[in-house]
């Protein structure tokens, strides 16, 4: 066991040791990340798959000093080894799906070919098999008391863990990070399409009493009115109302002051990353223009957190990749914050 105390963190980063170059084990960390390197139901960019691989190898340039909260380090991070099957399927079954897409998009009836029948129903058979999956792995660490968080992947990936927070925690609320609803049913024919992970939670997670959305861009007619008539279960600060509201004089402080109210006690966050501005993340798999400042969504969680209610878990989702590494950069910092903000909320902070 290594007493993370006698750990020196301006020391260089060994490759050899865990996210953000802590010398962590499993065994050890208060918070285990689980990677998930699936994105089979992306609709436009890919690559969030290689995302957590990549941000692992960022998170060695992170400087483990967070003003909001010191010393959440010391209660030790440990992300676990990417599932090469995961993967392996993923891609498989991602180039069904690109073509599946591709058919389906010139208006071809599904119900006359054999091979996209097969298809789709191969599709949704992989995402089903993933959600079981999300849920063994995560349910294991939270039946050993384990701070749990997941990295994706495209956003489809936590809803095993969140029906897992649900058994775990009884009812909470969902803080949605997000340039999208996610409120579409089935999006492509894909029953747990990344484009439905908000549908499908609100569906088969009954202890989700609240889903509170912030910065929505892009959004379908149905979608807005799923909202409407959600009788209060949903509450969407959509990115256009705020910022309205700022450029008449309204201040983040006031805004994020009516969102953390919207929550109740327990909160999960869950956090794509094309939330943010896209000069932030240019190689999310859908980006959209607009979004918000890395520190506009810190101050947001740091409200969250001192308002007393409970962090639960979170995800991170839709982290791009590229040859500059921008991407996973930037997705290795706001990993950064989440675990911190996680261990905050559950850990008392000791020196």
């Amino acid at each position: 066991m290594f007493d993370l105390s006698k750990y020196d963190p301006d020391s260089v980063s060994n490759p050899n040791n865990n996210i953000f170059g802590l010398p962590t084990t499993e065994e050890d960390a208060q918070l285990v990340i689980v990677p998930i390197p699936w994105e089979v139901t992306v609709s436009y960019g890919s690559g969030t798959a290689r995302a957590p691989e990549a941000i692992l190898k960022a998170s060695l340039q992170v400087d483990v000093c967070d003003l909001d909260v010191p010393d959440a380090w010391k209660q030790g991070f440990y992300m676990r080894q990417t599932d090469r099957k995961i993967l392996m399927k993923s891609d498989y079954l991602r180039k069904e799906a690109e073509l599946y897409i591709d058919y389906i998009s010139k208006g071809d009836e599904v119900s006359a070919n054999q091979f996209m029948l097969k298809t789709i129903k191969d599709i949704n058979g992989g995402s089903l098999y993933l959600n079981t999956w999300v849920y063994e792995q995560t349910k294991a660490l939270l039946d050993k008391d384990k701070l749990v968080a997941v990295l994706g992947g495209d956003h489809s990936v936590p809803l095993g863990f969140i029906k897992a927070i649900g058994e775990k925690h009884g009812d909470f609320g969902i803080l949605q990070i997000d340039a999208h609803c996610d409120l579409r049913e089935a999006y492509e024919g894909f029953n747990y399409s990344h484009a439905s992970i908000m549908y499908n939670v609100l569906n088969e997670v009954p202890q989700v009493k609240k889903l509170v959305q912030v910065g929505p861009r892009d959004f379908s007619q149905n979608e807005k009115s799923y909202v409407a008539n959600s009788e209060g279960r949903v509450i969407t600060y959509f990115d256009k109302a705020i910022k309205c509201r700022q450029y008449e004089g309204d201040t983040w402080k006031n805004i994020t002051d009516e969102i953390v109210n919207q929550l109740p006690d327990k909160v999960y966050i869950s956090f794509d990353i094309d939330g943010l501005d896209r000069k932030l993340c240019p190689h999310t798999g859908t980006p959209v223009p607009g979004g918000f400042e890395a520190d506009e969504i810190y101050y947001l969680l740091r409200k969250v957190l001192n308002s007393g209610r409970k962090i639960i878990g979170f995800d991170l989702c839709e982290v791009g990749i590229s040859d500059s590494d921008w991407n996973s950069n930037v997705g290795a910092r706001v990993l950064f914050k989440l675990c911190n903000i996680l261990v905050a909320s559950n850990v008392p902070q000791t020196a």
